[in-house]
């Protein structure tokens, strides 16, 4: 499922040969990931240092503003061979506005670029930049140039494709809780026929989209765009490579945020990460339930959660029999309430969409579930994206009968998206390329400057303990908590709190003591 995911990067590296090379390990103890492409980066980033980046104006297929300004730099496809194919990355940038939002007669000095990845993977972050117009964001905007890009595969950067996008979207279909066996087998075949399809397009350079690679093209943007050191936020998968270039490049790191942190211990990428999400999605649901039932008197849909998950189980039977629309069916339901499983903002508008097709208007459910085939390029991109590094990064059980086994325990447990889990990742199982090791996400005492590590404690997608893992794993790291809440990534948001604590360390580099909490945002109105 997209949001969490990690890998896990080497330690800080040594190569006396190379200038500017990040520093070796103290234990010595730590895998490296490759000493040829730790030189391959060193070759590229000073490449892109001397070139940099010609920004002008947005291509009009990317419908961007006219602040926005676009451009591209050029990253190795295989870094052991730095002076072999090259790809470009599409960057974006907004400029500093140097103004302050309090007191218009003062100038605020800039501090340099501030790099967003929003997670995935597979996601663009080329709309990044214009956040910088929201309230929340306008004293960082004031501050750094806002800067996003698409990572390697995504959108305008070497994109990855999987399958005909025209064939993407399929019709309305079922989400059995406890599929059956003929049910499972159909899975199977459309799993091996979507990892051939990868192979089929992607040829030889897909293996080479993945984590790692990520991150050292992270650290090219960065000499690209003029940095000596790197300010970076990351949500989500976002933190996961955030994490690998801080093991990998700690010397580079000016300040660094992670914002729904995904573990990032070598043992959970992949496969145990994805249990752990769908083990924290059932209590999601659970909240999301609760909350509708607190609010029977505006919907409608019951009085206990219990109540509630009827009304949902009747509304699953008659879409499974009659498809809203001709293009909703329980499939669909399922994915437009598991996003409120990700956003607390979502809920009001999935209790009021069941509410009204259970009292016979379809409508608002079609407008929130049915698939926009406008948006079919870019849908099957971002799973090609996802899909390719998830594999590429880790061994996956190759056996179904573990997968099997596995997830027939856990949704006995946990029903809601266990299997819509299994199916989204399941061609891991029969990828045909080879994977990376992932290696350990660890720096120590005075490696690497503090950085700032955001977490919402009921957030499903990327579960607490990943949080607290990743706050173990590197010196000197800030972990503020969001209490009882479960919005998956809480920087720039509703909270002051969590935004006051942000500011601070971005603005002027001050933390809090090594845990901090934030009381929780209010919960949404049932009004919307």
């Amino acid at each position: 499922m997209r949001a969490p995911v990690l890998y896990s990067a080497a330690g800080s590296l040594l190569l006396t040969a190379l200038s500017g090379a990040p520093a070796a390990p103290a234990d010595g103890g730590r895998a490296v990931p490759g000493i040829a492409e730790l030189r391959g980066t060193a070759v590229a980033a000073a490449r892109a240092r001397a070139t940099g980046i010609d920004f002008g104006s947005c291509s009009t297929e990317q419908d961007m503003p006219g602040s926005l300004r676009c451009g591209t730099v050029k990253v190795p496809l295989d870094y052991a061979y730095p002076h072999g194919k090259q790809i470009e990355l599409t960057v974006s940038r907004v400029r500093a506005t140097h103004k302050d939002p309090h007191n218009s007669k003062h100038r605020v000095p800039r501090q340099g670029a501030l790099v967003f990845n929003p997670g995935g993977p597979g996601a663009s972050g080329l709309y990044f930049p214009l956040i910088g117009l929201m309230p929340e964001w306008k004293r960082l905007g004031a501050a750094y140039d806002l800067v996003g890009y698409d990572p390697r595969g995504v959108g305008r950067s070497a994109p990855l494709s999987c399958t005909d996008p025209a064939r993407f979207f399929k019709g309305p279909g079922p989400a059995p809780t406890h599929p059956s066996e003929s049910y499972k087998r159909e899975r199977i075949a459309q799993a091996k026929a979507y990892a051939r399809g990868c192979a089929q397009r992607g040829g030889s350079a897909l293996r080479h989209y993945h984590s790692l690679n990520n991150a050292r093209d992270l650290d090219v943007l960065r000499a690209a765009l003029g940095e000596r050191k790197l300010t970076f936020m990351g949500a989500s998968y976002g933190t996961y490579y955030g994490a690998l270039y801080a093991t990998l490049f700690p010397s580079h790191v000016r300040r660094m945020v992670f914002d729904a942190a995904v573990n990032p211990d070598p043992e959970q990428v992949w496969y145990r990460n994805n249990l752990a999400q769908s083990a924290a999605f059932e209590g999601r649901w659970a909240d999301l339930r609760e909350w509708i039932a607190e609010h029977h008197g505006v919907y409608g849909l019951g009085d206990t959660p219990g109540k509630v998950l009827r009304s949902y189980e009747r509304a699953r039977a008659r879409l499974a029999e009659e498809p809203a629309g001709g293009k909703v069916g329980p499939a669909q339901l399922q994915g437009a309430f598991l996003q409120a499983g990700y956003y607390d903002d979502y809920w009001p508008y999935r209790a009021e969409a069941l509410s009204a097709y259970l009292k016979g208007d379809p409508q608002p459910l079609i407008d929130i579930a049915a698939p926009v085939t406008e948006a079919a390029v870019e849908a099957e991109n971002s799973k090609a994206v996802y899909t390719a590094v998830e594999c590429n990064d880790a061994a996956w059980p190759t056996d179904w009968r573990v997968w099997d086994r596995d997830n027939t325990r856990l949704a006995r447990v946990a029903p809601f998206e266990t299997w819509d889990n299994v199916w989204a990742n399941l061609p891991c199982a029969y990828w045909s390329g080879p994977r990376q090791q992932p290696v350990d996400v660890r720096t120590g005492p005075g490696e690497l400057p503090p950085t700032l590590i955001l977490a919402a404690e009921r957030d499903a997608a990327a579960p607490y303990e990943g949080a607290l893992e990743l706050h173990r794993r590197l010196w000197d790291s800030v972990l503020v908590t969001e209490r009882d809440t479960g919005t998956h990534g809480i920087a720039g948001g509703s909270n002051p709190c969590v935004n006051a604590r942000v500011e601070a360390y971005l603005l002027e580099g001050r933390l809090p003591a090594r845990r901090a909490a934030c009381a929780p945002r209010p919960e949404p109105s049932p009004a919307g």
